[in-house]
């Protein structure tokens, strides 16, 4: 897509993918801005426990004395970044694999597929659960957990796709010029299923992020003292019962970029079905 025809879709865009975009822009530079905005260090130790929103700290403290303000920015930058990397590796195995299993076909898809039903079969948080128990809870087996679950949806949405592009014209014409299966995929399929796979990118990522936040949620997350929204609410849930909101601002930054980014997939899918109303 040119710059031009980017011009034109971002100007025709609704108010809310207009909305989704900022809120995903406004994370985004948050993460990277994060030891610049953020007053604190991300692990110091600034107070006394549970001190009250005031000047000097914004939003409090929390269990241990350190600056909710400050640990809700590097949250973004932990929780948000994890997740974004988590995705990207769940979409490149899964679409890698959905592809190839589509294209050729016989035992190959038969044995993808039927692993994949084995995978799925498992309720997604209790697996990950089972999983990160067995082989610990760093940060990279947990990146690696949540990838290999998420990866299955992918490979059957990118297999779906692509069962209905290998079928067509074009593609049997490819096969007899004797192009071979990296042509096919990277060259023919690819390009065609584009629209729905990155639409599937942007959902898949808000699954991940509700996941990664779930499981710090249950202590086996990304674990402290990193800063994590998931976390942040565990340790901070006993101020619900004296009235406090501070608890609910790691859940409210996890809702709003969850909803940004759900508005945003919802225009691209509007753009790719062609409709115009």
């Amino acid at each position: 897509m040119n710059t031009q025809a980017v011009g034109k879709a971002l100007r025709t865009a609704p108010p809310t993918a207009w909305f989704g975009m900022i809120v995903i822009l406004a994370y985004i530079a948050v993460a990277f801005l994060a030891p610049v905005i953020a007053p604190y260090g991300e692990r110091e130790v600034v107070g006394q426990q549970y001190l009250p929103w005031s000047a000097e700290h914004i939003l409090g403290t929390d269990k241990l004395g350190r600056d909710m303000f400050t640990r809700l920015i590097y949250g973004a930058r932990n929780t948000v970044g994890i997740a974004f990397l988590t995705t990207l590796l769940a979409f490149l195995l899964g679409s890698i694999l959905g592809l190839l299993a589509a294209t050729t076909g016989g035992k190959l898809d038969q044995l993808l597929s039927r692993a994949v039903d084995v995978i799925m079969a498992i309720p997604a948080l209790i697996l990950a659960l089972l999983l990160l128990t067995i082989v610990g809870t760093s940060i990279t087996n947990m990146i690696l957990v949540i990838a290999l679950i998420d990866s299955t949806r992918v490979f059957r949405l990118a297999r779906a796709v692509a069962m209905n592009i290998v079928v067509m014209d074009y593609i049997e014409a490819a096969r007899l010029r004797g192009e071979g299966m990296r042509h096919l995929i990277l060259r023919e399929i690819l390009p065609n299923a584009a629209a729905p796979l990155v639409a599937e990118f942007g959902l898949r990522f808000c699954f991940v992020f509700l996941s990664i936040s779930a499981l710090s949620f249950l202590g086996l997350g990304i674990q402290p003292p990193t800063a994590d929204w998931g976390s942040m609410v565990r340790e901070n849930a006993t101020l619900i019962t004296f009235g406090e909101i501070t608890p609910l601002l790691p859940a409210g930054a996890i809702a709003l970029l969850t909803v940004g980014v759900n508005f945003v997939v919802d225009w691209m899918l509007h753009r790719a079905s062609g409709l115009k109303e």
